[in-house]
């Protein structure tokens, strides 16, 4: 019995230490990045020569990176870029990539040799499917990044145009 009550102290008192440190190391984020990040799409495409969203805004809150880096977003992010942080338009820089309406991956069942390599390069995990399995894309969760696109060994994914309707137009 005085073991038990010796872990559960034990577990109370580590529980109690890391209450306190959560909030002693808190990291507060930057509301400038926070706001760059939401005006981003969110792809997660790495075009814009960053690994993702969210380092592309941090860099774009520091100076460090210029406002038309990123394809996905095109002309629209990249003037909503330009008012918010008070810089000038620039055109999209045609050495990242072009703008293209949104898509989504979809994969053809028939030529699919469920390799997963294309699960792997899934940056949001839209892909699902086990080995030597036909693999399959959760469109509502595919960003459109087209990275699934190049690993693919049996060219058997597809990106598909996003009919426009009021859930897929960017307010």
């Amino acid at each position: 019995m005085s073991g038990i009550l010796a872990i559960i102290a034990l577990a109370a008192v580590l529980g109690l230490l890391l209450g306190i440190a959560a909030v002693a190391f808190r990291v507060e984020r930057d509301p400038m990045v926070e706001k760059i990040n939401a005006l981003l799409p969110q792809t997660q495409c790495g075009q814009c020569g960053y690994p993702g969203c969210r380092p592309y805004a941090q860099a774009l809150a520091n100076n460090e990176a210029d406002i038309n880096q990123c394809p996905p977003g095109g002309e629209r992010c990249i003037r909503s870029l330009a008012e918010l942080l008070g810089r000038e338009f620039k055109p999209l820089d045609s050495e990242r990539g072009e703008e293209k309406p949104p898509a989504v991956a979809l994969i053809d069942e028939a030529r699919c040799i469920g390799c997963a390599i294309c699960i792997q390069a899934c940056p949001v995990d839209a892909i699902v499917g086990t080995a030597q399995m036909m693999h399959t894309v959760i469109a509502v969760e595919c960003t459109g990044c087209e990275l699934c696109i190049q690993p693919c060994p049996v060219d058997c994914i597809d990106m598909i145009p996003v009919p426009e309707n009021p859930q897929t137009v960017a307010a």
